[in-house]
């Protein structure tokens, strides 16, 4: 479907002679407007450029009964890769917190856009915060992560899994499978429905998945002419914080069986983490901060690894690197 076609303009020179390009994604409603924000920026460089969407159904999409947690980091983009790889696709875009930390060949990250707010919220049919749900409200999710947070924080809460888009899931959330949720803000404020958080929770206490807010464009490595026009879109503040993130989680050898978070934020020249992981019943957990020269998100990421490694967290490593399913 052509969302957008192409003015005539014999002098800019950013003109494409040719079919649109072909931007991949997956096919919910979500996924949809996350297409218009990229293709928006885009087009604000280059007005001339025209674009269709194609909608590609993923491994993670396709299959809505196993558990998330055990089919692995990469479920929702697989499909978009080969698609770039093969050329039927110019790029891909995605959610930054479901690509893997190592890209397949050939390919890259042409641009992170600047980052949505990064945080988890709760939503729930009594309007209440977290901490005033009563014994037994059953809250809703399929992330480990988020699963073990809660148990940390809301032990009387009941947990049950959920999956689906991310309408579906506030539905189920309203007395259908579950009294409530924890969704990303992100989500929910790109879909215009804000109105339906109860409580924001903080990023520093219940820490997001690696990437939670950031828009990722996937490109091939040889084309030269989408990266430049990629370039121009990229936040480089963005870029700092998802690689401190992303670079973390690569410590852990690429993916995580336990319940792992990560946020970065840049303040002026300075960017602050906090690191979570916890087994899986949120019973050992830990939780560091660090901080440090933004221009400098490698050994930011490192350094967050060696405390976590030598100040409480070096089992949890190992049972990690044990076995590589990560799942935010």
């Amino acid at each position: 479907m052509t969302l957008s076609e192409s003015e005539d303009n014999s002098n800019d020179s950013d003109l494409r002679v040719g079919p649109a390009l072909k931007v991949g994604s997956r096919g919910s409603a979500l996924a949809l407007i996350q297409d218009h924000v990229v293709i928006g920026r885009l087009k604000a460089n280059s007005p001339n450029l025209n674009f269709e969407v194609d909608t590609v159904r993923t491994r993670g999409d396709a299959d809505q009964t196993s558990r998330l947690a055990g089919m692995g980091l990469g479920i929702f983009v697989k499909e978009l890769e080969d698609e770039l790889l093969n050329g039927k696709l110019d790029i891909a875009v995605h959610s930054l917190k479901d690509m893997p930390t190592l890209l397949a060949d050939g390919l890259v990250l042409g641009a992170v856009l600047s980052r949505e707010d990064p945080r988890d919220v709760l939503v729930n049919r009594f309007g209440v915060p977290l901490d005033s749900l009563e014994k037994g409200t059953r809250i809703g999710t399929s992330s480990p992560r988020r699963a073990a947070q809660l148990m940390m924080f809301a032990p009387q809460v009941e947990i049950v899994s959920i999956r689906g888009n991310v309408e579906t899931r506030l539905r189920k959330s309203q007395g259908d499978e579950a009294d409530g949720a924890i969704l990303a803000a992100a989500g929910l404020i790109r879909l215009g429905l804000a109105n339906q958080v109860t409580e924001y929770l903080s990023a520093t206490k219940f820490v997001p998945p690696p990437g939670q807010g950031i828009l990722a464009v996937e490109c091939r490595a040889d084309d030269h002419h989408m990266m430049n026009l990629l370039a121009a879109i990229d936040d480089a503040d963005t870029r700092y914080e998802a690689t401190a993130e992303r670079t973390f989680l690569e410590r852990l050898g690429g993916g995580c069986s336990v319940p792992v978070g990560a946020f970065a934020q840049c303040t002026g020249d300075t960017m602050n983490m906090t690191i979570f992981m916890s087994t899986e019943d949120g019973e050992k957990n830990f939780t560091s901060e660090v901080n440090g020269p933004k221009t400098e998100p490698l050994a930011l990421a490192t350094e967050a690894f060696r405390i976590l490694e030598e100040e409480g967290g070096a089992d949890l490593v190992a049972v990690a690197r044990e076995n590589q399913s990560y799942q935010a």
